[in-house]
């Protein structure tokens, strides 16, 4: 295999003053860790080290359909096979569904969410039909077609008509609204790592690039997008250090973080690391699996002098 670099008591949000820096790492157990999460994981851990700060696990488990206490089990033995301490106890975010649904309340409240009902199937074909008629739909940064909206404007009993029906539905965010709620200063990030396009220092978001946004939906309390920005409030998190395919999204936490009155982390995308076949890892690649590794008889040495 060839791997190639590429360019529950009530809680309060933490105090980010604090001059002591605070690093992550936030894996989902639906699958076995592979070398792009030891890669994420290394960093965060070194990088918090050499500036004697704290090193966090949080365990993001919402999708309850996909993530597995065995899966979770093999992420602590991988993470301390290969010689990584965090502080105790990890943070389930299971066990903290209730926050997730206040922030959604909040920007609720603030007339910046509506349900929607459109299945992935009928916004393909809507996609499709508007295509055939020559029109160029928009893309989100990972080349997903945005929400057409439909229901972006509906009146209030249209609105409880689709929740008193029970059917299966997202909470989206309404991205103009939101954009214009966010407006009173130009909304950035600052990168320590490098972009697609080598992008570093203060970053312009751009939100409005991923369209209405999923925040919730019926099968699941919260989307990564929410539960994120919460958690790394929550946990006082000061530096946010992930792989460069989450670079775009940061567009999308740095507008929610301004909407719900949240500290703005340090960013730092890293290089991912790619198969054989040019694709970045993926956990159903168990033939790159930190377990493998290990299995195979390399040691946290051989993985350090193969990634970092």
């Amino acid at each position: 295999m060839i791997f190639i670099p590429l360019p529950c008591q009530r809680e309060t949000m933490a105090d980010t003053s604090s001059a002591q820096p605070v690093f992550r790492f936030a894996p989902s157990p639906n699958g076995l860790l592979h070398l792009g999460h030891a890669l994420s994981a290394m960093l965060n851990h070194d990088m918090a080290q050499a500036a004697s700060g704290r090193f966090l696990l949080r365990i993001e488990d919402i999708d309850r359909t996909r993530c597995r206490p065995e899966f979770e089990t093999a992420i602590f033995d991988d993470l301390a096979w290969l010689g990584l301490e965090w502080e105790q106890p990890a943070r389930r975010q299971s066990d903290h569904l209730d926050l997730y649904a206040s922030a959604l309340k909040r920007l609720d409240d603030m007339g910046l969410v509506y349900p929607s009902v459109m299945s992935r199937g009928e916004i393909k074909a809507a996609v499709a039909e508007a295509e055939t008629k020559g029109r160029t739909w928009p893309r989100d940064p990972d080349g997903a077609p945005l929400y057409p909206g439909s229901e972006r404007d509906l009146g209030h009993d249209a609105r409880n008509a689709i929740l008193a029906a029970d059917k299966p539905h997202a909470w989206r965010l309404d991205m103009q609204r939101a954009a214009l709620a966010a407006a009173a200063t130009p909304l950035t990030w600052q990168e320590t790592g490098h972009g697609p396009e080598g992008e570093t220092g203060l970053i312009a978001a751009d939100p409005a690039a991923w369209g209405d946004v999923i925040l919730s939906r019926s099968d699941a309390p919260s989307s990564y997008h929410l539960s994120v920005v919460v958690d790394d409030a929550l946990q006082g998190i000061t530096h946010v250090v992930r792989g460069r395919d989450l670079y775009h999204a940061t567009s999308v936490h740095r507008l929610l973080q301004r909407l719900l009155d949240l500290p703005e982390p340090v960013y730092h995308h890293h290089r991912l690391l790619l198969g054989a076949d040019g694709r970045k890892l993926s956990k159903s690649n168990r033939d790159t699996g930190i377990q493998a590794f290990r299995q195979a008889g390399r040691t946290p040495a051989d993985i350090r002098a193969l990634i970092l």
